[in-house]
This record gives C-alpha cells, sequence and structure tokens, in this order.
C-alpha cells in the first residue's frame, strides 16, 4: 500500500487563481503568495506592542517561542513524514526550508538583540529580501540591484533607529548604512546548510550590536 499524503493545500488552484489575475499563471500566483507570506513576517514585531496579559497567564515570550517551535514541528513533519505544505520550491523538499530558517531567524531577532535593531532588520528582511528577488528575475529592472535593496533597507533601518531606538541623526545614519550593506551583501552569497533569509536576518543585528557594545555611546552620538 503507498504511503499517504497529508496536503496542507488544495493543489494549487489558489495561487493558480490568483495569477491569472494578476494576467500570468500559477507561477506568478505562487511567487506573488510566497511574497505575501514573506511580508507577513514582519507582524513578529507585535511582540514589542502586545501588553504583558495578551495571553492571560502566559508570558508573550512563552507564546513566541511557542508559535516558533510549531513552525519546527511542522517542518519536521514535512521532511521525515511527507507532509505537503504549498510554496515549498524544488531544492527545499530535502532540505529545511527557507520559512522555517526564517521563522529562526525572526525570533532570535526579537528575543536577542536592541529593539531598534530587532525592528530594523525584521523589516529590512520581510520587504528587502522579496524586492530583490524581483529585482533578480526582471531583466528591466535588475540593475537596481543591489542600490535599490541598500536605499529601501537604509530607509527602514534609519527610521527604527531614529523613533524607535531615539538615537541622533548621524548615529542613526551610520549605522543604516552599515546595517543596508551587511543585509544585501549577506543576502547574496548561497551556502549549503543555511539560508538568505536566516543570514540576512542576524548578520546585520550582530553587527551593529557588536558597534554599539565597541564605541561607548553610539547612539547618542553628538550630530
Amino acid at each position: 500500500m503507498p504511503p499517504v499524503t497529508i496536503r496542507l493545500h488544495r493543489g494549487g488552484r489558489w495561487r493558480s487563481w490568483l495569477g491569472r489575475r494578476l494576467g500570468g499563471d500559477a507561477a506568478l500566483g505562487d511567487r506573488v503568495w510566497r511574497r505575501c507570506l514573506h511580508f507577513a513576517g514582519a507582524s513578529v514585531l507585535l511582540y514589542y506592542l502586545l501588553p504583558p496579559g495578551a495571553f492571560l497567564v502566559v508570558p508573550t515570550t512563552t507564546v513566541l517561542l511557542a508559535a516558533l517551535a510549531a513552525v519546527l514541528v511542522l517542518e519536521a513533519l514535512r521532511l521525515a513524514a511527507g507532509l505537503e505544505l504549498p510554496t515549498i520550491r524544488p531544492y527545499e523538499r530535502r532540505r529545511l526550508a527557507s520559512y522555517a530558517y526564517y521563522a529562526v531567524g525572526l525570533t532570535l531577532a526579537v528575543l536577542l538583540f536592541p529593539r531598534p535593531i530587532a525592528v530594523a532588520v525584521v523589516l529590512g528582511t520581510a520587504l528587502v529580501d522579496p524586492l530583490i528577488g524581483e529585482l533578480r528575475l526582471s531583466g528591466r529592472w535588475r540593475p537596481l540591484y543591489p542600490a535599490l535593496p541598500v536605499a529601501v533597507w537604509a530607509v527602514l533601518g534609519f527610521a527604527a533607529f531614529l523613533l524607535v531606538g531615539a538615537w541622533t541623526i548621524p548615529a542613526a545614519a551610520i549605522a543604516a548604512l552599515a546595517g543596508a550593506g551587511l543585509a544585501v551583501a549577506a543576502e547574496r552569497p548561497r551556502m549549503a546548510g543555511i539560508d538568505d533569509d536566516l543570514v540576512m536576518t542576524l548578520v546585520p543585528a550582530l553587527a551593529l550590536t557588536g558597534l554599539l557594545l565597541v564605541v561607548p555611546g553610539f547612539p547618542g552620538l553628538a550630530g
């Protein structure tokens, strides 16, 4: 008897419908849906906005870690039991999928790093990584890589450092440019056993946190 396959999708019908509505095919719908899911990763920042009693007696951190555990269990079932998930690309079928790396990176960002840095790197990965993917697929817009992704990340980072961290304008600008360059550079290499969603989040987070530790009073750099 062949093994029973459990599918958590409808065979791509929703993505095919989406692609047709956008003037394309199922591949377009799949790509757009993956971009939307990637953007949704920014919702992890709700961790900072939820009050301590949002989940009754369960701490918000526990809920976040439980959500990460659920993602990893789902991924383990996909790899070990043949569970079928939507938007899994061919090269991910026998390795940890990008969404699992992404979940780990987002969780570590908000739990381990200073809030303005976490906000910057989460927004940077959630919004800039899909932008990079679209630029690489387009012959018309490809020349804008890497300048446009660096600029977008820098704007997001500058806003996070200025508004969330209350850093001075010079410090926010320096950190934003450094983080943008590191994030976009970290996204480029393809390394076995690691995913760009993880490194694009953690590399700038580690570097900017190191900057805070090495340069005393950096956020209050005189303007």
